[in-house]
């Protein structure tokens, strides 16, 4: 079987790797184009063409694939590279563009996405971040037959996976492309899968994790609050104010205790809450690096009646 590969992240060169390892021809890999990355902002390669150049596989990065649209020339040269490689199905995840009718139609067997989600709870950009910050017991990878909707195929196979009391996105990303990787492979090896249309009931949506979510606000409840620092481990973190300062908070933990929204009650620190308190476990000065609030609180010495804004 000729799998064409689409895919960006990290995620996604979990999946290509379990696709190459399982002996599949691989003949095009399509991916974002190089991003500025790091202090110097120099171009940095994805993951995924990462991965496909190590492995001689030929790397297609349009700016967009409307043949009408801003990019119609990159989108052209991308369906020329698509019909040369003469895929029987093509692979998507985690891509970074929506892809055109014309191009869910070139793979004989169509297009196959990988979501970290199960479907249809939690179709769109952020299905991880989103699972964790609303406090889902459990979430997992669906791989379905992509149509033209978002996130709206035919489900094909469904994995689950527990999220647990400590996952941050980044652990709980780890473990989804593993399963992602593993589910994908076994698709392709059963060649045709029955297809399960999406029930009606349950979809919900999973925006795009903004920056300015960073902003703490301490008349949440300590729970929701613990859940969104998790849920946005690694980007964006949470940020609050202290005497001026932005100070990052990564992790928190439960504790007892009550009083007004952002003032520190206990040292540890001991933060009031909304509906209870946390103590703050893992922060960040400007210009610093994350790590224990002892560490932090050696800098800066933070103690009870300062306050956090948000």
């Amino acid at each position: 079987m000729r799998v064409v590969f689409a895919g960006t992240p990290e995620f996604a060169a979990v999946a290509l790797d379990a696709i190459l390892a399982a002996g599949f021809t691989v003949p095009l890999v399509l991916t974002q184009p190089d991003r500025p990355a790091g202090r110097g902002m120099k171009l940095q390669a994805s993951a995924v063409k990462q991965r496909a150049v190590a492995a001689g596989i030929p790397v297609a990065q349009p700016q967009g694939l409307k043949l009408d649209g801003k990019y119609a020339a990159d989108a052209a040269a991308a369906r020329e590279a698509l019909l040369a490689a003469d895929a029987d199905v093509m692979v998507v995840a985690a891509y970074g563009l929506i892809l055109p009718q014309w191009v869910l139609d070139t793979p004989r067997r169509g297009c196959l996405n990988i979501h970290a989600s199960l479907l249809p709870r939690w179709r769109g950009a952020a299905p991880i971040h989103r699972a964790i910050e609303a406090g889902d017991a459990e979430t997992g990878i669906t791989i379905m037959q992509m149509d033209a909707g978002l996130d709206t195929g035919d489900m094909l196979s469904i994995g689950r996976e527990a999220i647990r009391a400590g996952d941050t996105t980044a652990l709980l990303h780890d473990r989804l492309a593993a399963l992602g990787g593993r589910l994908i492979v076994e698709a392709l090896q059963a060649g045709a899968l029955p297809r399960t249309p999406q029930p009606a009931e349950g979809v919900t949506y999973a925006h795009k994790i903004e920056k300015a979510e960073s902003l703490i606000d301490w008349a949440q409840p300590a729970a929701e609050i613990e859940r969104r620092l998790r849920a946005f481990d690694p980007f964006p973190g949470g940020v609050a104010t202290l005497a001026g300062e932005a100070v990052k908070v990564w992790r928190a933990e439960r504790a007892e205790g009550r009083g007004e929204p952002g003032v520190v009650i206990a040292p540890g620190p001991v933060v009031a809450c909304g509906e209870g308190a946390l103590r703050l476990t893992e922060l960040q000065r400007a210009g610093g690096k994350r790590g224990p609030a002892a560490a932090f609180l050696q800098a800066r010495p933070i103690s009870p009646g300062e306050r956090f804004d948000a």
